[in-house]
């Protein structure tokens, strides 16, 4: 089992890496900008390019690898107070309780799930991405969306790159032959671009009302979401609070005082 999941994961970030360096392959090679601007020694855009590019694998390999936040084991940490204030904060029988997993049989902290794919439980567990092959969570969502940014500005470029290069070239079969390969990494990077787009929106519109992925998709199925209506989120501080919080903020937040402190202005 080990090994057939070390072997998916290898396989995934190879077939990342590969396709990432031969389309910027295929923009180098082909009449493009890029092509034009290196021949005649105009080397600005052409380095800065292929740094974005560099800098967009170096940081799949970061997501890729970081620990999301898995669950350990049963302590708590309180970042936020001490542990009398937290105390205080939580009533002695907290309505949800929290609960026991299933799987790995440690106490979940509240937002976390299990993984099935990463055997864990996750904190603040978004989502789990076959891409990076890994899930995304507390410790790694941050990295995520800067990852997301920075692809999304290489994908862009790159079609703009790859737009430049087409040329008139007598009938559509030699148009195709001598474009083929340009057009063919022109509608990989568009696709890319469009997915990209897509899912840098969706985390950006979540991040602004602190919400994540599975809480989003699943929030009448989970115990500690049932008792609030679509509206409402417990932990919601408004939207500059909740960007401050998950782009400047650099700790291991106590979703249980969070969670009862809004419970309690909710009643």
């Amino acid at each position: 089992m080990f090994k057939n999941v070390f072997r998916s994961d290898f396989l995934i970030r190879t077939a990342h890496v590969i396709l990432t360096w031969v389309i910027t392959l295929i923009l180098f090679l082909h009449d493009t900008d890029l092509r034009r601007q290196r021949e005649n020694g105009e080397l600005m855009q052409p380095v800065v390019f292929s740094l974005l590019v560099l800098l967009s694998v170096m940081l799949y390999f970061t997501v890729s690898l970081m620990d999301p936040g898995f669950v350990l084991s049963d302590s708590v940490k309180y970042a936020q107070g001490s542990g009398e204030e937290l105390e205080e904060m939580i009533p002695q029988n907290p309505i949800p309780r929290l609960r026991r997993c299933g799987y790995c049989l440690l106490q979940q902290p509240m937002r976390a799930k299990h993984c099935q794919a990463c055997k864990h439980c996750v904190r603040r567990f978004d989502h789990h991405c076959p891409w990076i092959e890994n899930c995304v969570g507390e410790r790694n969502h941050r990295c995520f969306i800067i990852y997301l940014a920075v692809q999304l500005l290489a994908l862009l470029w790159a079609l703009q790159i790859a737009w430049s290069g087409f040329h008139s070239s007598g009938t559509w079969k030699l148009w195709l032959i001598v474009n083929g390969f340009l057009l063919a990494a022109l509608c990989v990077v568009g696709v890319l671009s469009l997915v990209v787009v897509l899912l840098l929106g969706c985390h950006l519109y979540l991040i602004s009302i602190n919400s994540t992925t599975w809480e989003f998709m699943s929030r009448h199925r989970i115990s500690y979401l049932k008792s609030y209506s679509d509206e409402e989120n417990p932990f919601d501080r408004g939207i500059l609070c909740n960007l401050w919080d998950f782009f400047c903020m650099c700790r291991t937040v106590v979703w249980e005082q969070v969670y009862y402190r809004g419970s309690h202005n909710h009643v």
